[in-house]
């Protein structure tokens, strides 16, 4: 099962964590939130596995989000 693990204000900072998560080893999607909105407007849900939620949590902490 697949959770949230941070909500991502802009596509360029969903990038960022995505590059970041995936370099650390662990599966990750993205997901916007809205369905009729552009790319630059949109938001984004970071989910990862419900295993690797709190090492996830972790890393982000460590890298100040």
């Amino acid at each position: 099962m697949w959770k949230v693990v941070y909500m991502a204000q802009n596509k360029e900072t969903a990038d960022h964590i995505n590059e970041l998560l995936t370099e650390e080893g662990f599966l990750i999607k993205i997901k916007p939130v809205y369905k009729n909105v552009s790319e630059e407007d949109n938001c984004y849900e970071i989910l990862v596995p419900q295993a690797e939620v709190q090492e996830v949590h972790n890393i982000l902490m460590e890298h100040g989000f």
